[in-house]
């Protein structure tokens, strides 16, 4: 026979004999009185001991709380920085800028604009720029060698120190110095050839001197004086000198043409002597020979 079975544990025992207590009508009062304290005490200890398995779980829960909250704060990674483009991904109308952000105007090649319209007015005003400039160095280059002189004389007739700039018999004289025209106008048939009134150096030779159109400028002495002569309106491309070349009394620069500001076919030519403007007709007459 088991042992559990033979002999009946303590507490047993004692509620078998508060029981018989309890129960015996021979009792008296005070052994009642007592028999119903023990009672009470075992009732008390069968509801403690629950509730001391209770509290000793909590405490032990609560001891494990305290030691891992801790650790799983110290291992959890720190947050990472959000971006620009992370905001923006989770809501598309909202934009976080940095305060120090600065704005920049947008820069193409050799233009700086703001706006695409801005960008394309550049762009027109670079091209237009291009094409003038490759139609300035075309007409440049083809001034002399393009333009046929035919058979007419290298060098005018004579032997002064100042010569006709055209030759003599082939122009008629329309208009001279007079308010704001500083020069004599020699009607002449296109295609004239036009000399050096005297030697000197070629300050200005171009395709555009601003009214004077295509034209050649010198710069002379003349008896001790510094003498500046003109020639202006001579045909596109006819030029036969260039800025900085020296020329002789009589050397051919040009032929008469009509451009700039022009309405027929003549020489403008002015004179200028010491820094003063001359009456060109009244200087070759005193002076060419």
């Amino acid at each position: 026979m088991p042992t559990s079975q033979r002999y009946p544990s303590a507490q047993a025992l004692e509620d078998q004999v508060l029981a018989k207590d309890i129960e015996s009508p021979m009792k008296t009062t005070e052994d009642r009185a007592v028999a119903r304290s023990s009672r009470s005490r075992v009732d008390a200890r069968k509801v403690v001991k629950p509730l001391r398995s209770i509290a000793i779980f909590g405490a032990v829960g609560a001891l494990v709380a305290a030691v891992a909250l801790p650790a799983y704060a110290a291992t959890k990674p720190a947050e990472a920085a959000t971006t620009v483009q992370q905001m923006a991904a989770v809501d598309a109308q909202s934009l976080v800028v940095a305060s120090d952000a600065t704005a920049a105007p947008l820069s193409r090649g050799t233009f700086t604009a703001t706006t695409p319209g801005e960008i394309e007015k550049k762009k027109a005003e670079e091209a237009a720029a291009a094409r003038a400039a490759a139609a300035a160095k075309a007409v440049t280059a083809s001034s002399s060698s393009s333009f046929d002189i035919g058979n007419y004389a290298l060098v005018s007739p004579g032997s002064g120190e100042v010569r006709y700039p055209l030759p003599q018999g082939s122009y008629n004289v329309s208009r001279t110095v007079g308010g704001a025209h500083q020069g004599a106008d020699m009607l002449a048939p296109a295609g004239t050839p036009i000399y050096a009134a005297a030697a000197g150096v070629v300050r200005a030779s171009a395709e555009s001197i601003g009214g004077y159109g295509v034209a050649v400028m010198l710069d002379s002495v003349v008896g001790g004086q510094r003498v500046q002569t003109t020639y202006g309106h001579m045909i596109y491309g006819s030029r036969q000198v260039q800025a900085g070349q020296t020329v002789a009394a009589g050397q051919l620069i040009g032929f008469v043409g009509s451009t700039g500001r022009s309405t027929a076919n003549h020489l403008h030519f002015e004179v200028w002597v010491n820094g003063g403007l001359m009456e060109p007709i009244a200087w070759l007459g005193a002076n060419a020979g």
